[in-house]
């Protein structure tokens, strides 16, 4: 159905322009900006992703009985409201929310949806290997590369120009390991 679909509108060149083709970097840097700003409006607080992900971590443990009253990182009043204001009233989690299914929804817009087949269990162990750093680096790290690079850039902090220096480093030496040991 979505495929008769883009079908149909892909006959249209506004279509082409906005939805199937990719988008110049500019217009993705101007409109990041100017959800950020508004993001920072709205909520009081930067743009950030990966506090909302230890908010649902949290949240499963404590439907299963567990508590995190006492875990280090939940142990300031602040941290304690957002687990009792619960799931859908935290506005990190709804951004969140919105990335993905705003993704999804772009995907499927774009007939561009794929399932890949996995090739090898090393590519397995390389996606796991790389999800379980990146989320480690992004709890001690105090963010992702949206709260601790751009939103900290962006409120001209320094820890943002260093968070780059170390992600850039990471990356290039990230990508070789890949192609050595996981390809």
């Amino acid at each position: 159905m979505l495929k008769k679909l883009s079908d149909a509108i892909g006959k249209n060149d506004y279509y082409k322009i906005w939805l199937k083709d990719a988008w110049p970097y500019v217009t993705g840097a101007v409109l990041l900006s100017v959800f950020q700003i508004g993001t920072l409006a709205v909520t009081g607080n930067p743009w950030g992703v990966s506090a909302a992900f230890a908010n649902w971590g949290a949240w499963i443990i404590e439907a299963f009985g567990g508590s995190v009253e006492k875990w280090y990182y939940f142990s300031s009043d602040g941290a304690i409201a957002v687990l009792e204001r619960g799931f859908l009233r935290d506005p990190a989690t709804v951004r969140n929310l919105g990335l993905i299914a705003g993704a999804l929804f772009s995907v499927l817009i774009a007939s561009a949806f794929k399932i890949k087949k996995i090739k090898t269990k090393k590519q397995v162990v390389a996606a796991i290997l790389g999800g379980l750093l990146m989320g480690y680096g992004a709890r001690i790290g105090f963010g992702c590369n949206i709260g601790a690079l751009y939103s900290a850039i962006g409120a001209f902090s320094l820890s943002g120009w260093v968070f780059a220096v170390f992600i850039f480093a990471g990356a290039i030496i990230g990508s070789k390991l890949l192609v050595k040991v996981f390809m």
